[in-house]
């Protein structure tokens, strides 16, 4: 368990809620803070409102709130996402370069999109994806595939690629002269392309 997944153990729900996004995790998190901050202002700011030992109960129920969250989330800790790919989503990830390398484009897609079921943070396939949707002049479907990415912590590794990508989308978009657009899709210009990367 890395040090920064421990630290969410020291919120109740900061768990659910930072590392799954959960719903659940939400609501925990905010009840906790509204008893910590009403045990806070009746101990130390509206001290006449109410009674000591209305305020010792306050901060015993949120201790227990505390322990028993810390404890229920220990037990059940999210497991980090799996990040790899597995050999399924290998083996769909070659058949996807290889038919982007053969400009089979139905088949291409079809594999990467099977590929992103089985692992949705694979930023590779994502890019791959970005860039086929823009080849076949998909424009607005490629702009939001790359956008997500560059959004993501899957696309870290490949944002310089997808802010090429999205250079490119943004470049399609505009009508321009002839040899302008011949110099856009040679691979030369920007340095090797996604394809050339992913058959390396």
């Amino acid at each position: 368990m890395g040090l920064a997944r421990s630290l969410t153990l020291v919120w109740p729900g900061l768990p659910w809620l930072w590392l799954r996004g959960s719903l659940a995790g939400l609501v925990l998190a905010v009840a906790f803070a509204v008893a910590v901050d009403v045990a806070v202002f009746t101990t130390f700011i509206w001290t006449e409102l109410v009674d000591v030992r209305v305020s010792l109960a306050l901060w015993t129920a949120t201790a227990a709130i505390w322990l028993v969250a810390t404890v229920s989330a220990v037990t059940a800790f999210p497991p980090p996402i799996p990040c790899g790919r597995d050999a399924a989503a290998e083996a769909l990830f070659v058949k996807a370069r290889d038919a982007y390398l053969a400009r089979d484009w139905l088949g291409a897609e079809t594999n990467l999109r099977g590929l992103l079921e089985l692992a949705p943070l694979d930023g590779e396939a994502q890019l791959l994806l970005g860039t086929l949707l823009r080849r076949v002049g998909r424009r607005d479907e490629a702009e939001e595939a790359l956008l997500k990415l560059s959004r993501s912590d899957a696309g870290a590794a490949w944002r310089t690629e997808t802010a090429r990508e999205l250079e490119a989308v943004a470049r399609d978009r505009q009508p321009s002269r002839p040899e302008a657009a011949d110099a856009a899709d040679c691979p030369a210009a920007h340095g090797p392309s996604v394809a050339s990367r992913a058959a390396a």
